[in-house]
């Protein structure tokens, strides 16, 4: 089961028990997947179409508890896209119809049904309750997120800009900062920063996805904290072998061209060290010498025997 489906089978399974938020994640989910039909007789029924079985769940449970009726659910196999299976739950009765689309604001009070069937009244999303209800019917309706061990991102497929529009303007009252492209006519509201997603799981209230996530999240980043040290140690030898094998290739050329008769006794001493000991740092040279100095001081020294060898190059030598 992918982290995906994990999340949207915790969230099926939780119901508000306050009737408005009931409507407000019911007015979600029939916006994002939602047909209202229309007969030669102006007799009106609702459809869900949805290839998941807990959007499904969950709009029945839905309908039960806020209207106390039975819906009927119908499953379609396509055997052309791979056996696919699409759940289809209606509600066939003009009346009981109407009343769903009154309570979700998806129809005027005369009778009209919204242009995109978008849900653009916001007495429903009032309270922060039915905020994060809403969101939650339209993640289950439209949405997904990715499996935390290999990315981070979350996901909602709007079909306007409008719907997109009012699921930033929800998440943003919750200090979550969504963004909107265009993917094959439809307007995805998406985030990719791990914190955020964790918040949003946390807005829905799917708690042990977002347990999973910090867990998944907290042992890549001490991973990586780990590999970036690993990195910069790495980095740091490597330095230090470069320009321990850049000194010797000096001092070796100082020896062979004028040898180490007109160095000071401190150069000196410093050359016939590196030699011998090619692999010491800085600080285990200077304590060998006859009388120890610091890093500074060892580094000193093989700066001017690099600036002798420079000169000696530059000479022919």
């Amino acid at each position: 089961m992918s982290f995906s489906s994990v999340v949207k089978e915790e969230l099926s399974r939780q119901c508000p028990s306050a009737r408005h938020c009931q409507i407000a994640e019911m007015a979600a989910i029939l916006s994002m997947c939602g047909r209202v039909l229309i007969d030669e007789n102006d007799k009106i029924s609702i459809k869900i179409h949805t290839e998941v079985i807990s959007v499904a769940r969950k709009y029945f449970t839905l309908l039960k508890k806020s209207f106390n009726i039975n819906s009927d659910v119908s499953v379609r196999c396509n055997y052309y896209l791979k056996k696919r299976r699409t759940y289809i739950v209606t509600v066939s009765q003009d009346a009981m119809a109407r009343r769903i689309l009154y309570a979700t604001r998806l129809m005027t009070p005369e009778g009209q049904i919204r242009e995109d069937f978008s849900v653009s009244d916001h007495i429903l999303v009032q309270n922060p309750c039915c905020m994060r209800a809403f969101l939650r019917g339209s993640f289950l309706a439209g949405g997904s997120v990715s499996d935390p061990q290999k990315t981070y991102h979350f996901e909602i497929s709007c079909s306007s800009n409008e719907k997109a529009l009012q699921l930033l303007q929800l998440m943003a009252q919750f200090n979550i900062e969504g963004k909107i492209i265009v993917r094959k006519k439809h307007y995805i509201v998406y985030i990719k920063e791990g914190a955020q997603i964790v918040d949003m799981l946390n807005v829905m209230g799917a708690h042990n996805s977002l347990m999973e996530m910090e867990n998944i999240r907290i042992l890549k980043e001490m991973r990586n904290s780990v590999n970036r040290r690993v990195n910069c140690e790495t980095a740091n030898i490597n330095k230090t072998v470069s320009a321990a094998v850049k000194q010797v290739e000096d001092i070796t050329l100082i020896r062979d061209s004028i040898g180490f008769s007109q160095l000071s006794d401190g150069l000196k001493e410093i050359a016939y060290l590196r030699l011998e000991y090619p692999e010491a740092t800085l600080v285990e040279l200077g304590k060998m010498l006859s009388e120890p100095v610091g890093k500074s001081g060892v580094n000193h020294r093989l700066r001017k025997l690099g600036m002798i060898a420079d000169e000696l190059r530059c000479h022919g030598h």
